[in-house]
């Protein structure tokens, strides 16, 4: 019987030992381990947790306290930053205590005073206890922060992907690709989520299917290293790097090459336009052949025309032929008297007349050729609603400049119009120089819409509007539209609503005007829905 005893002795002995050994290697941590009881009262810490809070009484003191008082105690003791309590201390308190819960398991990072940073981590045990690790990770967050930073500031998009192949790190120019306005949107999502999205919007311009795409585009993904081109829908060209990093996750960097592209595919334009000289010389004798006779029934017209010409665009060639005239005598005659300002005033005037004269010239030619068959469309599919945000973009300035707001959020993306995609932003640019100019309202609308005969693409704004009657009129070339007293020759020759209206016919479709006095103006382009490609 005393053996027995003194082996239960002996045992307990060591047993204490044991703890007490225990005792000291949790206390020489460098991190913070705290734990409760299923009441949320704190059963153990060690050490370090005076190292961590210098405020705190020491740390063996503290048992039978619950989470919450020790919370306020850090609070009290000026240990929490500032910045971590401007939601409120009932905020923070409830942020903190929600680690407690069961099944919650998501690390918090609390920021201390002295730009400290401390992460939390929380287990439950089968027992209905919780374990606390404390984790000082100031300087692995001043790290991120500057990754961050630099992200940020590049001139090229990046995103960094986790080992589960998670979004956790981009910059603003990656969203801006993914078409995304937010890049929250998009932290959390795969890679396969981010791709599908893309791939589906219209975002980027695809010579196969959606389906065919992705699954070529995850292939290359998987891979150790790869590199592939994209296209977006708004002209932009760039060469994406995807490559696995050494912690399992993906690093992807796309650098703009729209430039090299344009050169490239403006290469491959000319050759093929080489290529097909000799079919061209043989059209063009047919076609010297047929002038002869175009020439004789034109010459009747001619007489007429020019006097419709000489009588209608008399003011405007010499409003702007004047102020270069005139303005230049006076340069010339003030020169050694003139000043650096006066000399750009001056200069800007010149030029300002020059470009009206410009544009007035280039809307004549456009009709003429339209007028004799000779215009060429490239047609492809285009998409509307991004032609009408690149526009929005365009006039935003100067239409926030007169107190106007453009809305574009009835531009859906993904419209497709079989359209010259160069005529299409100019009839676009027009309509909305029109609005811009002369509306009396204070905001222009633009949509999208997809209709039994096409798709409409319209501008309107919430002006005094255009009686009945001078709806027709102001299609006509050389009209100038009554719709307010700032309707004046000297904001254009009367040629864009004709110009626009010719293009549209051009396309197959057709110009439509919508107004009544008091209730606004909209312009609507019907025009034909681009057809799906063989592969899609």
């Amino acid at each position: 019987m005393k053996d027995v005893g003194h082996q239960a002795i002996k045992s307990r002995v060591e047993d204490i030992d044991d703890t007490g050994a225990l005792q000291e290697s949790l206390d020489a941590l460098r991190s913070v381990i705290t734990i409760y009881d299923a009441n949320g009262r704190l059963t153990y810490a060690n050490a370090h947790l005076n190292h961590l809070f210098p405020s705190f009484p020491p740390h063996h003191t503290l048992v039978g306290k619950t989470y919450q008082e020790l919370i306020r105690l850090e609070i009290e003791g000026g240990e929490i930053a500032p910045e971590a309590l401007a939601g409120g201390i009932k905020s923070f308190i409830a942020g903190r205590l929600s680690q407690l819960k069961p099944e919650e398991y998501s690390p918090l990072d609390v920021t201390l005073a002295g730009r400290r940073v401390v992460e939390i981590k929380a287990r439950r045990t089968g027992d209905g206890r919780t374990i606390l690790l404390w984790t000082d990770v100031t300087a692995a967050r001043a790290q991120l922060t500057r990754l961050e930073e630099a992200v940020a500031l590049s001139a090229e998009a990046f995103a960094f992907f986790d080992s589960a192949d998670r979004l956790i790190l981009a910059n603003e120019l990656y969203a801006h690709l993914c078409g995304v306005k937010k890049l929250n949107a998009l932290i959390g999502r795969t890679f396969p989520e981010i791709a599908a999205q893309v791939a589906y919007s219209g975002r980027i311009l695809l010579d196969e299917t959606p389906e065919q795409w992705l699954e070529r585009r995850l292939k290359g993904h998987r891979d150790p290293t790869g590199a592939v081109t994209i296209r977006t829908n708004s002209g932009e060209a760039y060469l994406v790097r995807d490559r696995a990093s050494a912690d399992g996750g993906r690093v992807m960097v796309f650098t703009d090459i729209t430039d090299k592209f344009r050169a490239e595919s403006a290469l491959a334009e000319q050759q093929h336009a080489l290529a097909n000289a000799n079919a061209h010389a043989e059209q063009q004798k047919s076609y010297l052949a047929d002038l002869g006779s175009r020439l004789d029934a034109a010459s009747a017209s001619v007489a007429s025309a020019k006097t419709t010409l000489l009588r209608t665009m008399g003011h405007e060639l010499k409003t702007p032929l004047n102020a270069i005239l005139g303005f230049s005598d006076l340069m010339m005659t003030l020169a050694d008297t003139m000043n650096a300002s006066q000399i750009r005033d001056y200069a800007g005037l010149i030029h300002h007349g020059g470009s009206n004269l410009l544009k007035i010239i280039n809307q004549i030619m456009d009709l003429t050729k339209i007028s004799a068959g000779r215009y060429d469309l490239r047609r492809s599919g285009v998409d509307a609603g991004g032609v009408l945000w690149l526009a929005r973009e365009a006039f935003h300035a100067r239409a926030a400049q007169r107190g106007i707001v453009i809305d574009a959020d009835h531009c859906p993306i993904g419209l497709m119009v079989d359209a010259d995609e160069t005529v299409l932003t100019g009839m676009v640019h027009s309509l909305l120089d029109n609005a811009v100019a002369f509306t009396t309202g204070n905001r222009i609308k633009l949509s999208a819409t997809l209709s039994d005969d096409g798709i409409a693409v319209s501008v309107e704004d919430n002006g005094k509007g255009v009686v009945t009657e001078d709806l027709m009129r102001i299609q006509e070339p050389f009209e100038h539209a009554g719709r307010s007293e700032a309707a004046q020759h000297s904001k254009g020759a009367g040629l864009g609503l004709t110009l626009v209206k010719a293009f549209a016919e051009l396309h197959g479709g057709w110009l439509e005007l919508e107004s009544k006095p008091g209730k606004g103006f909209r312009a609507t382009l019907m025009l034909p829905q681009a057809q799906p490609t063989a592969s899609s």
